[in-house]
């Protein structure tokens, strides 16, 4: 793990690495703040500060905190465990909501330059939906599309305040 999160933090992030980084909690596609932590070129540990320091911007929709059973469950899933395993605290993950708010948190020259290429990858991602919609079911479609408005309300919100 100590390597990958390595190569995360000296290279911008591109889609491999950033689906490597994706799992499925609760439902939801998150990341865990270990790795995001990594991608932005903070320590796990400055990385969650930075976060409470700014609480009131991450709602219980936006990250949360993992149970032991999905900490273990994580655990199966990573190559390297020892990261998580040496923690005194379940991870916390963030959602894609959450994600666009580290933007607006996150300071420095990496966490700059990582906001600019997920902002630039998940438009990427968006845009191949949106292109290739006529493989999409009429639900997966709709669903995508309120999943995106909703994004795009939360950040001119964040703009705004």
């Amino acid at each position: 793990m100590a390597q990958d999160n390595e190569i995360l933090r000296n290279e911008i992030i591109n889609e491999q690495s950033l689906k490597n980084c994706i799992y499925m909690i609760r439902g939801q596609q998150v990341m865990l703040d270990l790795d995001l932590a990594a991608i932005y070129g903070y320590s796990t540990k400055d990385f969650n500060r930075q976060v409470k320091n700014n609480i009131e911007k991450f709602p219980e929709d936006f990250y949360f905190q993992l149970t032991e059973v999905e900490t273990n469950t994580i655990l199966r899933w990573k190559n390297s465990t020892a990261n998580l395993k040496m923690r005194r605290y379940n991870p916390y993950v963030f959602t894609e909501q959450g994600i666009y708010m580290l933007m607006t948190v996150l300071r420095g020259p990496v966490a700059i330059r990582q906001s600019i290429a997920l902002i630039r990858l998940f438009k990427q991602m968006k845009d191949y939906i949106v292109e290739n919609q006529g493989m999409l079911g009429q639900r997966e479609y709709l669903q995508l599309s309120l999943q995106t408005s909703d994004n795009m309300r939360d950040i001119m919100e964040v703009k705004r305040s």
